[in-house]
């Protein structure tokens, strides 16, 4: 049986609370409880209290038995959107927007490890894999050397072209104005390495980065797009 709470308009942004939504699905209803306690973020706090409730309504009004509930799922959907403004330069406005989220949390007891657990593993004949022909093992070593290899880029719909590691070459992005070590660290944790890449920045790639990366108006206050642009042509002079 199916279990389920919803905490709606949380003033938290979906992007946050689905990192926490991730962390909580398929674990235990006691083990996804002790790790939402000692994660320090708000939507760990508001998963709590979703979870929480959803916990009594299984014991209270289904008289199921905690112990065998696990998190069937945790989704995030999109609130409305709280738009304000802050007074900038010159009698212009720079918008704010604050963000909210409804978290639904789903608990049941099929399904849930503890049964896939008592399921009998396959015998090892079954599990052993065939063995490759010798035409084949080029060919998969070359595709798993491929995927392996640094530099390889992912394309992200929502914040345009994004490293998953490091490339080969990396631009020193502390020659953008405004830009310090700290604040290089931070965009390389999310993907940014090269100039190219902010110097095709959109307008909705800027509002992801600056509310992702917390530096609102940065990227307009310093022309960052502009400078990209020139550094990245004068890599490809040289």
């Amino acid at each position: 049986m199916d279990v389920t709470s919803t905490y709606k308009f949380a003033r938290i942004s979906p992007r946050k609370a689905r990192d926490v939504a991730r962390e909580i699905q398929g674990l235990p209803v006691s083990a996804a409880l002790d790790l939402l306690t000692f994660t320090p973020r708000k939507g760990a706090a508001l998963f709590s209290k979703t979870m929480k409730t959803a916990l009594a309504d299984a014991e209270n009004n289904f008289e199921l038995s905690v112990e065998g509930l696990f998190v069937k799922s945790a989704v995030v959907g999109e609130g409305p959107t709280f738009k304000r403004f802050q007074p900038r330069a010159r009698g212009s406005a720079g918008a704010i927007r604050k963000r909210t989220s409804h978290l639904t949390v789903v608990l049941s007891n099929e399904g849930g490890p503890a049964e896939k657990a008592e399921k009998p593993a396959k015998s090892a004949k079954a599990a052993k894999p065939k063995a490759e022909t010798p035409a084949k093992a080029p060919k998969a070593a070359k595709a798993a050397a491929e995927k392996a290899a640094p530099g390889t880029a992912r394309l992200d719909e929502a914040r345009g072209m994004v490293y998953d590691s490091p490339p080969a070459e990396t631009d020193d992005l502390k020659l953008i104005s405004g830009v310090g070590p700290v604040l290089e660290e931070k965009l390389n944790s999310v993907g940014i390495y090269r100039f190219e890449q902010i110097a095709n920045w959109t307008e909705q790639n800027v509002e992801e980065f600056e509310e992702l990366l917390s530096f609102k108006g940065r990227v307009e206050r310093e022309n960052w797009i502009a400078q990209a642009k020139e550094l990245a042509a004068g890599n490809k002079g040289n």
